[in-house]
């Protein structure tokens, strides 16, 4: 019996070993034809025969595929060369109108187009190599087994503890301290960087607009005040405030100001605060969705819905533009709104809620 068992755990150890020895048979004692002499690996022998490409047969299609390899390289340094040009040579405060995009800086567009033809024809010229030149010889070669014997993972460990001991960091707690603290206070400056290179904290930008009391309703793009007896039913106008284009960001204040003015029979608001805060059915909402904020511009006449185009949000104004479809989670903002001694449209007040899409603070 003990002979048994000793000549079936030999035989056991023997092909644990063959197993780390194991090598498929391979293609050929030669090399691979078409590969510039890369010694053959180990082909699948379920894989199907191998077509070789044009550059591989004959050394004048090889000659040609390099010689465009190279163009697409040059063109790509000379891109880098105007690059590099153009960043000094082109002033970057001269305008020019680029259809769909509009008014861009000369300096900005060189440069943009110059760093993509370099970085497209570095691109196209590696992938023409690898296509045309390089070996495209389909092998595979099967894994041995990764794990590493037992006595030489707990040599592993052992030099690690040993290295500790010969630091002396056991007998040296000053130092380990120190070195802790001096590592663990390395990463402060990094992340304050971090955060610092985001910007200056929004403060409350993000909640409030210039809208506030008496300012009055100017219809976009005319900037013209609104009389109440201009506004009929079904009607709706795109709607800013009065000053707009005395204040110091235009841009900004637009994108959060703007206002959607509408005129409904006063017994169609089913709300109370709705009718309260508008004036004879004349209702203002915020224009912006508070989805992501794309520009909710499609009025609905008979059903008095509010659609936004991007994402399909749809608002009824009859129930204080509240969520009937689509992603949006609130209602949009109203704002307040009377008529002045003249009868023009003026606000009340502010809004009472911030407008736009909602983020971490809003829910």
């Amino acid at each position: 019996m003990t002979d048994n068992g000793s000549s079936q755990q030999q035989g056991g150890e023997a092909a644990r070993a063959g197993d780390h020895d194991r090598s498929p048979v391979p293609l050929d004692q030669g090399h691979v034809e078409g590969t510039g002499g890369i010694p053959a690996r180990f082909a699948d022998p379920g894989l199907p025969p191998h077509v070789h490409r044009e550059a591989d047969q004959s050394e004048k299609a090889a000659r040609k595929a390099e010689k465009q390899v190279a163009t697409m390289f040059t063109i790509s340094i000379v891109a880098t060369v105007l690059f590099v040009v153009a960043y000094f040579a082109v002033p970057g405060e001269r305008l020019a109108y680029v259809p769909y995009i509009g008014q861009a800086s000369i300096s900005n567009l060189t440069l943009g187009l110059t760093l993509a033809v370099s970085l497209l024809f570095i691109g196209l010229g590696a992938v023409h190599w690898a296509k045309t030149l390089m070996p495209d010889e389909e092998v595979v070669e099967l894994r041995h087994p990764q794990r590493s014997a037992d006595a030489d993972r707990q040599a592993a460990v052992d030099g690690v503890y040993a290295g500790g001991e010969a630091a002396q960091l056991g007998r040296r707690p000053l130092i380990k301290y120190t070195l802790g603290g001096a590592l663990g206070l390395f990463a402060v400056p990094l992340v304050l960087q971090m955060v610092g290179g985001l910007g200056p904290l929004p403060g409350n930008a993000l909640s409030t607009t210039m809208w506030r009391k008496g300012l009055r309703l100017m219809r976009d793009p005319e900037m013209l005040p609104v009389k109440a007896s201009d506004v009929t039913i079904g009607s709706v106008y795109h709607i800013m405030p009065e000053g707009l284009d005395k204040h110091g960001d235009i841009l900004e204040e637009k994108a959060k100001s703007a206002v959607l003015l509408m005129r409904l029979d006063p017994s169609d608001l089913k709300v109370a605060k709705a009718r309260d805060w508008g004036y004879q059915g004349i209702v203002a909402y915020s224009k912006i969705c508070t989805h992501v904020g794309c520009p909710v511009g499609l009025y609905e006449q008979q059903t008095h819905h509010l659609l936004c185009p991007c994402h399909q949000s749809t608002f009824d104004v009859t129930e204080d533009c509240k969520v009937i479809f689509g992603p949006a989670k609130r209602p949009l903002p109203q704002l307040p709104i009377t008529v002045d001694n003249e009868g023009y449209l003026v606000a009340r007040s502010a809004f009472h809620e911030a407008v736009g899409p909602s983020f971490w603070e809003r829910g």
